[in-house]
Order: structure tokens, then C-alpha cells, then sequence
């Protein structure tokens, strides 16, 4: 009798978790996906370091605060691993985008980041020894052909853009930091591998404060709103509903959502900054996505 009442508590604890899960993972779609859009509003009045800096140090301290209050210590071993993916996921991530969205629109930005999961894959072939396989070096050659298609796409015609190759950087950072934070996750809550992520991270663009605060008052208000809305929804928020998602669901699971962030950052750009993909980036949009789909679908298959 005790066993047939629990089986449908169990079901709806279940039912709850997916629910939240699933509500984790749009909050974040919508979030991630409009920064790409929010960046290159704010980008002009303030240089990609002050961008960079604006929104990274006020994380920073709003990551300070969740750690004094919680003390979530890490080992030892652990801080040189941490310090590594931080200054990679967040100073270096953060100044090669800012920089290459420059010139980059949303949507084609958004695409080239969404190549992480096949930088992730291949870093670990060699660092972890997992097997890649024919499935990824197809879908890693897809991928980046898209990623070509992209940089030599513009309404002028074939124009190489170093600034996509910027961007590309910028995913190499975050899947290098992928790599070195899956240790520190099955040690630390994700939400305070993130938060000390955010702190250190953050240390190397001290140096900007003085000329970052002197940037945004002479800014536009419209930028001093777009750096509020990157500290609070993209980047606090943002990652603490990724931090949710990732303990209902698992990383694989969790990480698919994430091919909805470039369409989702394409049509947020076209509406709002009226950005309209050229016929050549669409392709390459569309390739690059694939790539990711075949590393992550049939490779495991």
C-alpha cells in the first residue's frame, strides 16, 4: 500500500523537476540569446575592455556577495584549475567578442559561438581521451565551413572579416573552460563553480574600472541600460538558470537546448536592430548549427 501511494508523488516530483528544468532552460535561451543583441547597441560609446568590464565586474561583485554569504570554499588543487577557466570564460571570452561584434551582427555571432560543443568535443579527445570518430570530424568540417561562410559573408559581396575569427576565439576560450570546470563540478555546486568563475574572472579587467566608469557617464542612457540588462538577466540570471537547468537535467541533455540561442539571437536582432542576414550568412548559419547537431546526434549514435 505505502509503495503504490508513493509511486505518483515520485512521478510528480519528477514532473516538477522537468518543469523547472525546461522553464530554466528557456529563461536562459532568451537571456543568452539577447546579449548578443545588447552588446552591439552598447558597443561604440564604450570599447569591447570597457564593455567587457562594465559587465563583468558588476557580476563579479554580485558574485562576491553570494560567496561571502555561502563560503563555498574550493580545495586547494582546485584554484589553479578554476583560475585558468575563469580569466579564459570571462575576461578573455568576454574582450574577443565585444571585439568581433564590432563587425559581426547578432545572429552570425551567436552561430559562430554556438561551435563551442565541437571545440569542447575535440579538446577532449586529446585532454580526456574520449574517442571523437568519423561522425565528428564530418560535423566538425561542416561547422566550420559555415564558420568561413560566415566571415567572407557581408551585403558588398566576399569580404574576409578577421573579426569572426575573433569570435571563433571566443568559443575555443569557453570550450577550453568547459573542459577544465568538469572536474570542479562534481566537487562544488554549479552555482558556486559559477560564482567563483565570475569573481576571478573578473580580476583581470580591474585595470578598466577608472576608464570604464568615465566611459558610461559620458554614454548614452540606452547604453547604461544595456550594461544593467547584461549584468542582471544575460549574466546573473542567465547563469544561475543555466546553473539550475544543468542539476535537473544532464550537461548532454541541457547543453542540446542551446542550438535554439542563434535563431533566437538572429530574429531579436532583425526586430530590434533590424539586422538582416545576408543569403551567404544564412548558409553558413545554418552550416554551422548542423556541424554542432552532427558532433553532439550521430556521433554518439
Amino acid at each position: 500500500m505505502s509503495m503504490a501511494a508513493s509511486t505518483p508523488v515520485s512521478a510528480k516530483q519528477q514532473s516538477t523537476f522537468d518543469l523547472v528544468a525546461f522553464a530554466a532552460i528557456v529563461v536562459t535561451i532568451l537571456f543568452w540569446a539577447s546579449s548578443f543583441v545588447v552588446i552591439r547597441i552598447c558597443l561604440g560609446p564604450l570599447t569591447p575592455i570597457e564593455l567587457a568590464t562594465a559587465r563583468y565586474v558588476a557580476a563579479g561583485v554580485l558574485a562576491l556577495i553570494y560567496l561571502v554569504i555561502y563560503r563555498p570554499i574550493p580545495e586547494k588543487r582546485d584554484f589553479l584549475r578554476l583560475s585558468v577557466a575563469a580569466v579564459l570564460f570571462i575576461a578573455a571570452y568576454a574582450v574577443l567578442l565585444n571585439t568581433g561584434e564590432q563587425t559581426v551582427a547578432a545572429g552570425p555571432a551567436s552561430f559562430i559561438i554556438n561551435t563551442m560543443p565541437v571545440f569542447t568535443a575535440l579538446i577532449a579527445t586529446f585532454a580526456l581521451g574520449e574517442r571523437f570518430g568519423r561522425w565528428g570530424w564530418a560535423g566538425t568540417a561542416v561547422s566550420f565551413g559555415g564558420v568561413a561562410l560566415i566571415a567572407v559573408s557581408s551585403d558588398g559581396g566576399f569580404k574576409l572579416d578577421p573579426n569572426a575569427v575573433l569570435i571563433l576565439g571566443a568559443a575555443l576560450c569557453s570550450a577550453i573552460a568547459s573542459v577544465l570546470q568538469k572536474p570542479l563540478l562534481g566537487r562544488l555546486p554549479a552555482l558556486a563553480v559559477t560564482a567563483w568563475i565570475l569573481l576571478i574572472g573578473s580580476v583581470p579587467l580591474f585595470p578598466a574600472v577608472p576608464a570604464t566608469i568615465r566611459a558610461l557617464a559620458a554614454a548614452p542612457a540606452e547604453v547604461n541600460w544595456g550594461v544593467a540588462y547584461l549584468v542582471i538577466f544575460p549574466t546573473a540570471i542567465g547563469y544561475l538558470t543555466w546553473a539550475i537547468a544543468l542539476k535537473q537535467l544532464t550537461a548532454a541533455r541541457a547543453s542540446n537546448f542551446l542550438y535554439g540561442v542563434p535563431p533566437v539571437a538572429t530574429l531579436i536582432g532583425f526586430v530590434w536592430l533590424g539586422e538582416t542576414p545576408t543569403a551567404l550568412g544564412a548558409i553558413g548559419g545554418l552550416m554551422a548549427i548542423l556541424g554542432v547537431l552532427v558532433v553532439n546526434v550521430m556521433r554518439k549514435r
